[in-house]
């Protein structure tokens, strides 16, 4: 098990604290620039759903990012959650052992 220092960061709380709030923007606003239905993005912020790639990549085009920024935010986020859910699962598992040569 990996410790970690701090809590997860939910891909939407970013968006919302990093992007959203500084720039004025509304999940509304943000949903029209990217042609996607406003609940995509209301879903987001609220962190009721994840980053899928094609929001990724309208994220990434319309803050000159790259959309692996946001696939990896959200797959170290779900791992992270996963990872402390069934951690007592997964140290349960006895690692396999390579005969020695």
């Amino acid at each position: 098990m990996t410790v970690r220092i701090t809590p997860p960061v939910h891909p939407g709380e970013y968006l919302r604290e990093e992007f959203l709030e500084p720039l004025g923007l509304t999940p509304y606003g943000l949903a029209g620039k990217l042609g996607v239905p406003r609940t995509r993005i209301e879903r987001l912020v609220r962190e009721d759903t994840g980053v899928t790639p094609d929001t990724a990549l309208r994220l990434a085009r319309f803050f000159s990012m790259t959309p692996e920024f946001w696939i990896n935010m959200q797959g170290l986020y779900d791992l992270t959650i996963t990872e402390m859910a069934a951690n007592a699962d997964i140290q349960a598992i006895e690692p396999m052992r390579l005969p020695a040569a």
